[in-house]
């Protein structure tokens, strides 16, 4: 049977809800709430990503974080991504949320959560959300140094050096 995927149609897949979670928000990420967002009974496999605030960046000594965004235009393109691990896997629920604001030493700045019948494709679907989201969404990173300084990293470039490992 071929899989359709679309906002009016969902209803025909009882395994997929209406709407995908991706949000932006300046809290703290709370990972436990989210993970309940992702339960359904016809699932086997939870997988998670969490990334964090560390204290260096390319030899540099990180005090804090800082993101920017344009939300409109991220949270689209987020929700995009999310519809496309719904068509390339049959996964039930996916959430991700990313911060923004001002973010301290191992902060959660990003949470990816994907169910799925089984473990192979909420792995998947989970790695390709956050490569996507990394590479795609317009959400920048300013990152504040030990010694005083500052500097807007390329986030595009870590996406792509993410790809890599």
């Amino acid at each position: 049977m071929p899989r359709y995927r679309t906002v009016t149609a969902w209803y025909l897949f009882p395994l997929w809800r209406e709407a995908e979670v991706f949000d932006l928000t300046e809290e703290l990420i709370d990972a436990v709430t989210l993970s309940t967002q992702l339960r359904n009974d016809t699932c086997g496999a939870c997988v998670s990503f969490e990334g964090w605030v560390r204290d260096h960046n390319e030899g540099q000594q990180v005090l804090s974080l800082e993101y920017e965004s344009y939300k409109a235009l991220a949270v689209k393109e987020g929700e995009k991504i999310l519809l496309e691990a719904h068509d390339k896997w049959p996964v039930a629920e996916v959430v991700c949320v990313h911060r923004t604001g001002k973010l301290a030493i191992g902060d959660v700045a990003v949470w990816v959560g994907v169910s799925s019948p089984h473990r192979g494709e909420a792995f998947d679907a989970c790695r390709y959300v956050i490569d996507e989201v990394k590479l795609r969404v317009p959400i920048w990173k300013k990152e504040y140094y030990t010694d005083g300084d500052s500097g807007w990293v390329n986030c595009e470039a870590c996406a792509a050096a993410g790809h890599h490992h």
